[in-house]
């Protein structure tokens, strides 16, 4: 599996919700929060905190068997499922999923789900 340069999480920052990305800033990897939700946090400058997140949306673990056959073959349209927003992953996997009285629309759907995600395009519905 090739590492991603952005992970979507949700959690907690001291008890308190948060959403955000974690990625590289300045060499450092992180989780960088907004002012507003530093302003409203409670919490002081430099003190200790919990910080629990977990992935946010559907992850290639949880997908139907066909769908992560066809992103296994595909590393190129895999590591940009895997890079997308929890919104986009679901929206696919929801157009795919749309097809259960027709299984042969089905495969032209992960088909052409395949080939939009490895062309890098975010929303199906776009394309």
């Amino acid at each position: 599996m090739v590492a991603q340069p952005r992970h979507h999480v949700g959690g907690t920052v001291d008890g308190r919700r948060v959403r955000g990305v974690i990625e590289t800033y300045d060499g450092e990897c992180g989780l960088l929060l907004g002012p507003m939700w530093v302003r409203d946090c409670g919490v002081a400058v430099g003190a200790v905190v919990e910080v629990v997140v977990s992935p946010e949306g559907p992850q290639r673990a949880d997908l139907a068997e066909d769908v992560a056959a066809a992103l296994d073959a595909d590393p190129v349209a895999a590591a940009f499922f895997d890079s997308l927003a929890q919104f986009y992953r679901r929206g696919y996997l929801r157009w795919v999923d749309a097809t259960t009285r027709r299984p042969e629309l089905r495969a032209q759907r992960i088909a052409r789900m395949v080939a939009l995600l490895r062309d890098g395009v975010k929303d199906h519905r776009r394309a």
